[in-house]
């Protein structure tokens, strides 16, 4: 099993890599000039110049690459803001808790709704229960977040008034911006419970179970919902990535000093650290709740654990 983790973790070292370079890459070639945006229309070339000699813009490209990451290896240090003059670093992780307690929460309500929801479905295949479960997966993925959330507004906070619209001062604040983000996940979590469900429950196990005389409700929960769980567990990973860059769009929406917004802001006013540093810390975040995927694959999967047992008793014996 430690080798397995070990393995994992190894495999998250080039994934960073790249996804670091890919975006430090793709700033760097997008146009415009930061330097020009920094300072007042009325600015001479002379000062432009001297501007982008201060920001370290007329640097060659492997040069501001190697210092970026040295910078982050070294002393996870991503720059400073080029606009607020700022330490980066400090402000992701001032903000990384409300992103963070946003996607959790999320997750929390895909997993809570989507999967009864897909049980619901299968168990009562091309039935009532199955037939409203899959109108509301094909609502919410039909539908994007950002409409969801606008709409939320409009009918909770502007004709109710029963929550706030935007800003983050207590738990309130976060019931709209969680069910707008949260409910494209829930969909997408029920359609494939649904259908891991609907596989496992026409297998010769499941029969037999049931010519044991087993109630349906110890067939769900004691051999089909366990042997069910890999696609779902996929689906519940995947989807923490998704809420994680869905917060970009929400929390623009409401207001949040989360992660997201500090992206916009910095993509709004090229800060070029900024926008590398948000995309990679979102890209370590999902790299880490993937690492704790496989882990639960191989604490479900007994498959997993013959596999490195196989390997360890053989490199023992030689």
């Amino acid at each position: 099993m430690g080798r397995y983790i070990l393995k994992r973790l190894i495999w998250m070292i080039p994934v960073v890599l790249g996804v670091t370079i890919l975006v430090f890459s793709i700033m760097y070639l997008i146009p415009g000039d930061p330097a020009k945006m920094m300072l007042s229309p009325e600015a001479t070339p002379e000062e432009i110049a001297a501007k982008r000699e201060e920001l370290g813009l007329n640097e060659p490209y492997l040069v501001r690459l190697g210092k970026f990451l040295g910078g982050i290896v070294f002393r996870f240090d991503f720059g400073d803001s080029w606009v607020y003059n700022q330490p980066v670093t400090k402000e992701l992780l001032n903000r990384f808790p409300r992103t963070l307690t946003i996607a959790v929460i999320c997750i929390g309500l895909q997993i809570i709704i989507g999967i009864p929801l897909g049980i619901i479905a299968a168990v009562n295949q091309n039935g009532l229960g199955d037939r409203i479960s899959m109108f509301i997966a094909l609502f919410g993925i039909s539908l994007p977040n950002f409409w969801i959330a606008l709409m939320l507004i409009l009918f909770f906070s502007v004709k109710l008034g029963w929550l706030p619209p935007f800003g983050i001062d207590g738990f309130k604040y976060y019931i709209l911006p969680c069910i707008a983000n949260a409910f494209p996940g829930i969909a997408t979590q029920a359609r494939q419970t649904r259908s891991s469900m609907l596989e496992v429950i026409r297998s010769d196990y499941i029969t037999t179970a049931r010519a044991k005389g087993m109630s349906e409700l110890q067939i769900l929960l004691k051999h089909a919902l366990p042997n069910a769980l890999l696609p779902v567990i996929t689906i519940i990973g995947n989807g923490m990535g998704m809420l994680l860059a869905g917060t970009v769009v929400i929390e623009s929406i409401f207001s949040i000093p989360g992660i997201g917004m500090y992206l916009v802001g910095g993509i709004n006013s090229r800060d070029y650290n900024i926008v590398q540093s948000s995309v990679i810390f979102l890209a370590l975040a999902f790299t880490f709740i993937m690492l704790l995927v496989d882990l639960a694959y191989a604490f479900i999967d007994p498959r997993i654990k013959a596999q490195f047992a196989r390997k360890h008793k053989r490199g023992h014996h030689a």
